[in-house]
């Protein structure tokens, strides 16, 4: 089976001209160039005329299910990858043919352990949404509660593993072949892909991460998470609240409900700016559709989330470099831009300031040519990411996730209001969240904090510093004893050790005399 899938692949790879990946450039090896040459020279009249972008998204969407899925994932590694290569991958959807019913049924039944009569009073068998990893039924729980089931496609794992390991080779070839794809990184990026897969095989992992951005956003009135029900949930199955909204990409039906775009789209910035920096934990993977806006009652105009597979986290460390990277930038401070790579230790020590500066002073100092409320921040974190790359810097994969998340943000924001200014936007969220961490606010807040431990370490002063004091008054008496007791101690030591040495010295004779009586 795994050879039958490996000349697919390689099929698809002849027939789509893949093989220009693998020997760019003039250092390729010369016989990895003959032998393209020679592909080349077979494919006669099927030689490929689109674009290689174009071309390898094709490629991966004739591979099926994982391969979408991979392309998904390189599409936004876009530190890595070309900008032409980026985009088009970017254009890949995730719409597959649905599995059977009747599958999805018997998977239901054996996640949930029970029959699907007993789980739901009603299930619709046609799927509403079908992915790369899962499709999705409405039903309805004994109780009357309308629920959308997600489950798993399945032997899913055993395909998944089959074709890593695939890509892995594939790396490691690509590595041996091309001076490029050792800049790109195979290997790393099929490791993201790879834990991203196994994340989101593991629906429980999906309904908890539902559940914190649920939690995060409750009574805010920003953004509505739907309800997780575990009692009809498991690593295969998880079902959910139902949610009802308009797809925020269709515009035409959101100005006929009387949605308020402007609104929505100034909400989105917000519930962005304040997942990264307020909470530290953001959906990332806020693509069109993965979004539906409420249309009515209480969720009318408020943005929906849903698939909660990929979430991103950031350390309070990651929060103050982005923070702090953004202020600087709109300031044109591109030497404080410099320094916060050195402090964050993503800069090699041996790095020359004045030449980073340099590096991202030319990278964003075009920007500014344009208006303020035309410059993209993901466009400007691309920017630095470019900028730090010739540096040796490793960037992130949480940052990279955040980039991404931001350029789905930005997109959505000027699809839905064209004369969004972003900065105006998420610059007051930011001025608050520095205020909150190094000003007045920010002091109040950790002092909070540590109270729960002043009530054990209060009592305890006192005695310290009597301690303190005591052995400032006799520091030679203390000395003394001190000194007396390691001594002491020595002696002892020394005492353990020769009696130590005479049982062995005892022992080791005994052997040597029976070993001799033995022998003799």
């Amino acid at each position: 089976m795994r050879t039958l899938r490996l000349a697919k692949i390689v099929f698809v790879a002849w027939r789509y001209g893949l093989d220009e990946f693998a020997i760019a450039g003039p250092e390729a090896p010369l016989g990895a160039r003959l032998v393209c040459g020679w592909a080349r020279a077979l494919r006669l009249w099927r030689h490929p005329q689109a674009p290689r972008g174009v071309r390898l998204r094709e490629a991966l969407e004739s591979l099926g299910p994982i391969f979408v899925k991979f392309g998904q994932v390189l599409s936004t590694r876009r530190d890595l990858l070309p900008e032409d290569i980026a985009d088009e991958l970017a254009k890949l959807q995730d719409q597959v043919p649905p599995f059977p019913s009747d599958v999805a049924v018997r998977e239901i039944e054996r996640g949930l352990k029970r029959s699907l009569g007993a789980c739901f009073a009603t299930f619709e068998h046609t799927p509403v949404a079908s992915a790369s990893i899962a499709q999705v039924h409405f039903a309805t729980l004994p109780d009357g509660k309308e629920v959308a089931v997600k489950v798993l496609r399945p032997e899913m794992l055993p395909a998944i593993e089959r074709d890593l390991s695939l890509l892995r080779a594939g790396g490691v070839l690509l590595l041996k072949l091309s001076e490029d794809a050792r800049r790109l990184r195979p290997l790393e990026v099929i490791r993201e892909f790879d834990t991203y897969l196994h994340d989101e095989l593991d629906l429980i992992r999906e309904g908890a991460n539902a559940n914190q951005l649920r939690r995060n956003f409750a009574g805010t009135g920003l953004l509505r998470v739907p309800e997780i029900y575990w009692d009809h949930s498991a690593a295969n199955v998880l079902t959910m609240e139902r949610m009802h909204g308009i797809p925020i990409s269709r515009m035409e039906r959101l100005r006929a409900a009387g949605i308020d775009l402007k609104k929505l789209s100034r909400d989105g910035v917000e519930i962005f700016f304040t997942q990264v920096f307020r909470h530290g934990f953001f959906h990332a993977d806020m693509h069109p559709g993965n979004i539906l806006v409420g249309d009515r009652e209480a969720d009318f105009n408020r943005y929906i989330a849903l698939d909660f597979g990929i979430v991103g986290t950031l350390s309070d460390i990651d929060k103050n470099y982005i923070a702090q990277n953004f202020l600087a930038f709109f300031r044109r401070d591109y030497r404080r831009i410099a320094e916060l790579h050195v402090e964050s230790g993503w800069v090699p020590e041996t790095t020359r300031l004045d030449e980073l500066e340099s590096a991202v002073r030319t990278c964003c100092e075009p920007v500014f040519d344009r208006p303020l409320k035309d410059i993209s921040l993901g466009v400007v974190l691309l920017r630095l990411f470019q900028a730090s790359r010739r540096f040796n810097v490793e960037i992130q994969p949480q940052l990279v996730l955040l980039q991404k998340t931001l350029l789905n943000i930005e997109g959505l924001g000027r699809q839905l209001d064209p004369e969004l200014d972003l900065w105006v936007t998420a610059k007051p969220i930011l001025e608050r969240w520095m205020r909150e961490q190094v000003g007045f606010e920010g002091l109040v807040a950790r002092l909070g904090e540590e109270a729960s431990l002043w009530s054990r370490l209060l009592p305890q002063i006192p005695r310290l510093v009597h301690s303190v004091l005591e052995q400032q008054a006799h520091p030679v008496r203390e000395r003394r004893t001190a000194t007396d007791r390691l001594l002491a101690e020595l002696i002892d030591e020394q005492r353990r050790t020769r009696r130590w040495l005479g049982w062995m010295a005892v022992a080791l004779t005994g052997a040597l005399l029976l070993g001799a009586w033995l022998l003799f």
